[in-house]
C-alpha cells in the first residue's frame, strides 16, 4: 500500500447526489482495474471509494462519490475535499480486480455509483483486450442516476463487442429501455453464465443475491464472480 497526498483539481456535481472528483497525486502510483482507495480522514478512519479511472492513467485519479444528507459518511469526505482541496489516500485495496489473463467474456453489473468500479474495468478491457466480449448492466432508481450513459453509448459505436444495458427502477413515461433491477435483466438475457467472468459493484445484499441466483439458476462458476462485497459477506 502507498499513502499519497493528492491535490483536488476539479469537482463536478453530475447529479443532485453524485460528484465527479479528479485528483493529482504527489507521486507515481499503481493499481489494478477494479481496485479502490481509502480516503484517510485520520489514523483510525479510512473510507473506501472505487477508482473510476484506469491503470493507464497513472498521473490522475477519478472518483465518483455519492454524497447527500442521507449519506453523511461520504458527505464528510466531500466536505473535506471542497474545503481543503487536498486529501490523503491509501492505495490500492481490493481483490475484485480485472482478470486479464483470460479471454472469457465479461459481464459487469453496477448499481448507482458502483459504476465507477465497472468503468475502470470496462475501459481497461476495451483498451487492452478489444477482442474480448463485454457487457455492462447499470441500474439506477431514475434515469438521471445513470449519469455517464452517454459515454457508454458512444463507446458502443466504437466497440462492436460491447453491450450496454441501462436499467431504470422508476422510469418516467418517456423511458423506452429496460426496467426493474439489473439482476433480473441479467437473468432474462443469459440462459447460462458458466463461461462468463462476472464483476459486481453494488449493495452487499445485491451481491449476495446475485452470486446465489447466478450459480443456482445459470450455472455461474463461484470462483469467476468478483466483487469487493464478498470479502465482507
Amino acid at each position: 500500500m502507498t499513502t499519497l497526498t493528492c491535490k483536488v483539481t476539479s469537482v463536478d456535481a453530475i447529479t443532485d447526489t453524485v460528484y465527479r472528483v479528479c485528483l493529482v497525486p504527489e507521486a507515481a502510483f499503481s493499481f489494478r482495474a477494479g481496485q479502490y482507495l481509502m480516503v484517510v480522514m485520520d489514523e483510525r478512519d479510512k473510507r473506501p471509494f472505487s477508482l473510476a479511472s484506469t491503470p493507464m492513467e497513472n498521473s490522475v485519479i477519478e472518483l465518483h462519490i455519492g454524497a447527500s444528507e442521507l449519506n453523511l459518511y461520504a458527505m464528510a469526505v466531500m466536505d473535506r475535499i471542497l474545503k481543503d482541496r487536498v486529501i490523503t489516500v491509501d492505495i490500492p485495496h481490493g481483490e475484485a480486480w480485472l482478470r486479464d489473463d483470460t479471454d472469457r467474456p465479461v459481464v459487469l453489473i453496477a448499481g448507482g455509483t458502483g459504476f465507477s468500479y465497472a468503468r475502470s474495468i470496462l475501459l481497461t478491457v476495451l483498451a487492452n483486450q478489444p477482442q474480448r466480449e463485454v457487457a455492462i448492466y447499470w441500474g439506477g432508481r431514475e434515469l438521471q442516476h445513470l449519469y455517464d450513459l452517454g459515454e457508454l453509448e458512444a463507446l458502443c459505436l466504437m466497440h462492436p463487442r460491447l453491450k450496454v444495458v441501462p436499467v431504470v427502477e422508476q422510469p418516467d413515461e418517456s423511458w423506452q429501455g429496460r426496467t426493474g433491477t439489473v439482476l433480473s435483466a441479467v437473468l432474462q438475457d443469459y440462459g447460462s453464465l458458466e463461461e462468463y467472468d462476472i464483476y459486481i459493484a453494488g449493495r452487499f445484499e445485491m451481491a449476495k443475491i446475485a452470486r446465489e441466483r447466478f450459480c443456482a439458476e445459470r450455472g455461474a462458476v463461484p470462483a469467476r464472480i468478483f466483487g469487493d462485497a464478498f470479502a465482507f459477506i
